[in-house]
């Protein structure tokens, strides 16, 4: 009886070798993956969080002006039909 719990010591040993040894090959693998990524990423000349804010808060602000400007014509224009329509005194 001592040998089979010897001989199952030994094979439950090896399976935890094994396994640790798989673990660290996935832990490896990760970081040679998360690397490669990173890399990549780096490459592909994306903006940050902060710069895409940035960009939009001055897209709104720039719509915002062009509706007001447009909303400023628009007046300006009305106010000149309306001035030519008016009668004409040419001092009589």
């Amino acid at each position: 009886m001592q040998t089979d719990n010897r001989l199952f010591d030994d094979i439950a040993r090896a399976a935890n070798g094994a396994l640790g040894a798989l673990a660290g090959v996935r832990a490896e693998f990760e970081a040679q993956l998360r690397a490669l990524l990173d890399n990549w990423l780096k490459g592909q000349n994306l903006v940050t969080r902060e710069e895409f804010e940035a960009v939009k808060a001055m897209a709104a602000a720039a719509r915002t002006e062009n509706e007001a400007l447009a909303a400023r014509i628009a007046s300006l224009e009305s106010f000149r039909h309306q001035a030519s329509q008016a009668p004409q005194d040419n001092g009589r």
